[in-house]
């Protein structure tokens, strides 16, 4: 299970995870359940909202090395795509 919530994208580490979950999936056919905490899928998918300002700064940082940012983005991409839940704060209130 992947839980995304909307400081997801801050992490490195939870960036580098996600694509190592992906490849997992693609070369062990893991099941791989993404839960969506607080976050519209979308924005993880298409990396807006605060996923599209930790990226801004992924682009520059790694300005010399645009593969690693791309890769991050083509994992969440298909991460996202899979089923799974939306758990929004609010509906649990």
């Amino acid at each position: 299970m992947i839980v995304f919530s909307k400081n997801f994208a801050t992490s490195e580490w939870c960036l580098d995870e996600v694509k190592k979950i992906v490849d997992c999936k693609k070369t062990r056919g893991q099941i791989v359940v993404p839960i969506f905490y607080d976050i519209e899928p979308t924005h993880v998918r298409n990396q807006t909202g605060t996923f599209e300002s930790a990226f801004s700064r992924y682009q520059e940082r790694f300005f010399d090395r645009p593969n690693k940012v791309q890769k991050w983005r083509d994992a969440l991409k298909e991460a996202t795509n899979l089923s799974g839940w939306d758990c929004s704060i609010d509906r649990y209130i």
